[in-house]
């Protein structure tokens, strides 16, 4: 198709967030641009649990509402060839090993949207058409 969409790499997504409000807006925000929700959760245990070969990427905050850590999230999934945005307020120790990229708190959903398609174009070898300022990639 010369001007259809093209075949999305990331469609499944793991939202580890512990504020529930930006929780909820992103699930459904997400859920209405086309992607599969798979679970929100916001402990260590639960997001370890729910890392599987059903999730394509993992979003994920770094202090979780029990005292748990993002980073216990990120080797997990690292640990499962998932990959990992880390979205918070601060870069964390680290994060250039463990995760794909982070988007800076706050961030817009059109943000939100071009980190995902930043990283589902260098996964899948191609250019990302948009970086948001809000968003570092780290995978060359």
């Amino acid at each position: 198709m010369l001007f259809g969409k093209r075949e999305r790499k990331l469609k499944r997504i793991l939202i580890v967030e512990d504020e529930p409000l930006v929780a909820f807006d992103n699930e459904h925000f997400l859920r209405d641009a086309g992607y599969d929700i798979v679970a929100t959760v916001d402990t260590v245990p639960e997001a370890i649990s729910a890392i599987s070969d059903e999730v394509d990427l993992v979003l994920a905050d770094v202090n979780l509402s029990d005292g748990g850590s993002g980073h216990d999230v990120a080797r997990a999934a690292q640990g499962k060839g998932v990959p990992l945005i880390f979205v918070t307020g601060s870069c964390p120790d680290g994060a250039k090993t463990l995760a794909v990229g982070l988007l800076s708190k706050p961030y817009s959903q059109r943000d939100l949207l071009a980190a995902i398609d930043a990283v589902d174009a260098k996964l899948s070898g191609k250019t990302p058409k948009r970086v948001p300022k809000s968003f570092t990639l780290f995978v060359e």
